[in-house]
């Protein structure tokens, strides 16, 4: 026998007035308990001795992540596939995996939420925290809350990306198995999620206005109404003062557009729509420039930092630039020495908007 909830007691008689109190405080609690467990996956993900630690490509390690995240989403309930997939790049070559899941109506116009869970720069330190952890973890609690809040009109699809550190394997295999199928036209928007916590800010981009070189097909496509739906969820969730950042207009980086380092890429050049959710530093003036790359002003990230004219004391010298990924300070312990609660915030933050946009996407967008 199941036993009611001594919150349900008050819910069911009290008044219909009354009870909007007790019930909204459950739900509320239901929701903290789904963005608070993001941390919890990020240390059995990350943490070298909680966990699994560095993931690199083609490794033990990271085919045992994608045995952690499998085994996570069918606890969940969620159909899954593992996409095998072999690699060759300049460095090396190697078997990795994505892992596939959904479930609702594939028929359905389908956003995607992906993220890569292969990390790099082990011998420098490195166990893949912030890049790309994070990311991971906050899938899964999303994932988990959803089971819960399947979308009327769209189809949810969850991608853990293997690979992405040497080339973007993953997504690039998975795009064009899309293409080879003829299976790109029900995909309405593609979010990735690299590198959400860790850095000063949380921006959320979309495709550049122009073209990626590595497209090779005329189907690019800029398209911004992913990313306004983010920002407009991210408003609704954590107010103007925490909502997501657009990043203004920087040489080579018109306002809120980014580059095609990450996962998203192969989906730009396909024409579908994307938005690409990041912590970092816009506002630094890095080793290139405005790029992003400079994730933080924080001193124990720089030889030395001028906050005057936001970027390295002497450029010739500088080493650090800022660079929480594929350095040392990408774990953690790191993290948490530097930066104190953010990472744990910064995830909550994420998994809260992301179920606010996911549970309920005809609230934002036009269905395709």
């Amino acid at each position: 026998m199941k036993y009611l909830h001594p919150l349900a007691l008050p819910c069911l008689l009290t008044s219909s007035l009354l009870l909007v109190t007790p019930c909204s405080l459950s739900a509320q609690k239901t929701a903290d308990t789904s963005d608070k467990v993001a941390y919890t996956y990020l240390k059995q993900l990350v943490s070298p001795t909680e966990g699994i630690g560095a993931r690199e490509a083609g490794t033990d390690k990271e085919k045992q992540t994608a045995s952690y995240i499998k085994a996570k989403f069918e606890k969940f309930g969620y159909r899954t596939i593992e996409q095998d997939f072999s690699f060759k790049s300049r460095k090396s070559e190697g078997e990795s995996q994505n892992i596939i899941a959904e479930l609702g109506d594939p028929t359905k116009p389908t956003i995607i939420l992906a993220a890569h869970y292969d990390s790099t720069a082990m011998k420098s330190g490195s166990m893949g925290a912030t890049d790309n952890g994070a990311g991971v973890a906050a899938m899964l609690a999303i994932a988990k809350a959803l089971t819960t809040k399947i979308p009327k009109n769209y189809n949810i699809r969850f991608i853990a990306f293997g690979a992405e550190e040497i080339g973007l394997q993953g997504s690039n295999y998975y795009v064009s198995d899309l293409f080879k199928n003829n299976k790109l036209n029900n995909i309405a928007a593609m979010i990735n999620f690299d590198t959400i916590a860790g850095g000063d800010n949380v921006y959320v981009h979309s495709a550049h206005i122009t073209p990626y070189s590595r497209c090779k097909s005329e189907n690019y496509s800029s398209d911004t109404s992913i990313r306004a739906a983010l920002l407009t969820a991210s408003i609704n969730v954590l107010g103007e003062d925490n909502k997501y950042v657009i990043h203004p207009d920087y040489e080579g980086y018109p306002e809120g557009v980014t580059g095609s380092w990450s996962d998203h890429a192969s989906f730009a050049c396909a024409g579908i729509p994307i938005a690409y959710v990041e912590s970092t530093n816009f506002a630094i003036n890095g080793k290139d420039g405005f790029d992003g790359y400079s994730q933080s002003t924080a001193e124990q990230l720089w030889s030395c930092y001028d906050q005057k004219n936001a970027s390295a004391c002497d450029k010739k010298a500088e080493k650090n630039w800022g660079n929480i990924w594929h350095t040392k300070f990408d774990s953690l312990e790191q993290l948490n020495k530097i930066f104190p609660g953010r990472v744990e915030q910064q995830l909550s933050n994420n998994v809260k908007v992301l179920i606010e946009l996911l549970a309920d996407p005809d609230k934002y967008l036009q269905s395709k």
